[in-house]
């Protein structure tokens, strides 16, 4: 229904923000990390996503695509609702949650209050077994683009592809981000943030 609010900033409250649009204060919930990003009084965009339960509709708002796209695999997890998905946002960024997944690190997760070892356990499995439907020429068997490396180890290649995967991206859209990053000298989510950083200024 909503693709984005933007105004003015009215009030930041804990993952909560009063975003002024046309005189109406609308009631935003959203993440540590974005919040951070904002200031009273100035003008912010908000990516949104309308929560609609049994007596319940609540706006969800997130400072870039890349996070709303987070909150919304979270919730495809069985057992994660709205709120345990704002607390693993407030503890992971969308590519240290994509590494997460990859890794298997569950201790990430469970940083953030509410998702204990099981449900954490849950985001893990689920959010792999979606790449594997999804994305079934993803993982070891990944062609490395032509722009990549030969030097580069299929661990981390595989590793890059699959946070990628996490977050959305499509097998040919990992491709083309790819093109010209150097992976041999990054990271694997320092990989993933330049990717991100790149698709946001597009």
């Amino acid at each position: 229904m909503f693709y984005y609010i933007e105004g003015t900033v009215a009030l930041l409250e804990k993952n909560l923000a009063v975003i002024d649009a046309g005189g109406v204060g609308f009631s935003v919930m959203t993440t540590l990390n974005t919040l951070s990003r904002l200031r009273t009084g100035e003008r912010a965009r908000l990516y949104t996503y309308l929560n609609v339960a049994e007596n319940v509709m609540d706006l969800y708002g997130f400072a870039d695509l890349s996070e709303r796209r987070c909150f919304e695999l979270l919730l495809s997890v069985s057992g994660i609702g709205p709120k345990a998905a704002i607390s693993v946002l407030g503890v992971c960024t969308p590519e240290s949650l994509a590494m997460a997944v990859v890794t298997d690190n569950e201790k990430m997760l469970t940083a953030a209050p509410g998702v204990g070892k099981r449900g954490a356990q849950r985001i893990i499995l689920e959010l792999k077994d979606k790449i594997a439907r999804d994305m079934p020429t993803l993982g070891e068997t990944t062609q490395k683009p032509a722009a990549v490396s030969a030097a580069v180890p299929g661990r981390k290649l595989a590793d890059v592809t699959g946070a990628l995967a996490v977050l959305g991206y499509a097998p040919q859209e990992i491709t083309a981000a790819l093109q010209g990053l150097d992976l041999e000298s990054l990271s694997v989510e320092e990989a993933v943030r330049q990717v991100l950083k790149r698709s946001l200024k597009s």
